[in-house]
């Protein structure tokens, strides 16, 4: 067991965020989603591509790819479901022409705010009274555990 600068050990840390994982994904989980979008039968794979058009405006496929580290032609097929279902709409660029911009359908940008609302407001509160290295100690975090995960994954 190793001590870190608060004086946790790793087996205590691991017991801590034993407990804690599964309430924070039960939170999550329990937030509501608005009405006008349970019909819709969203994944949670949905819910990272609609939080960057939401956070960050239009983007092209290519964009959104490079923000979800997935493949751009997953990220086309998750985008052709959503535009056939209405959620997203795909507009040329006006300064390329050759471009398509995916965005949030303007009749689901309200309900889409206020679904991913709680968890982005949540975050903010945590992180920002935060140092910008700490910040980024947790996104690593975050992240080293997700590939952990990843490696006890069969296939």
């Amino acid at each position: 067991m190793v001590n870190d600068a608060d004086g946790m050990t790793t087996d205590q840390a691991v017991r801590s965020m034993l407990l804690l994982m599964p309430r924070l994904v039960g939170r999550a989980k329990r937030l509501p989603m608005p009405e006008v979008l349970r019909t819709l039968d969203l994944a949670p794979r949905h819910l990272s591509l609609l939080a960057y058009l939401q956070h960050d405006g239009s983007l092209t496929v290519s964009q959104l790819a490079e923000r979800l580290e997935i493949a751009p032609t997953t990220v086309s097929l998750m985008v052709s479901d959503l535009s056939r279902r209405g959620v997203v709409t795909r507009e040329e660029d006006d300064a390329d022409r050759r471009r398509r911009l995916v965005a949030i359908a303007p009749e689901y940008v309200e309900a889409i705010d206020e679904w991913l609302a709680g968890s982005a407001l949540a975050w903010a509160e945590v992180l920002a009274d935060l140092t910008p290295a700490e910040r980024a100690t947790i996104v690593r975090t975050m992240r080293a555990y997700e590939t952990a995960l990843g490696k006890r994954m069969p296939g």
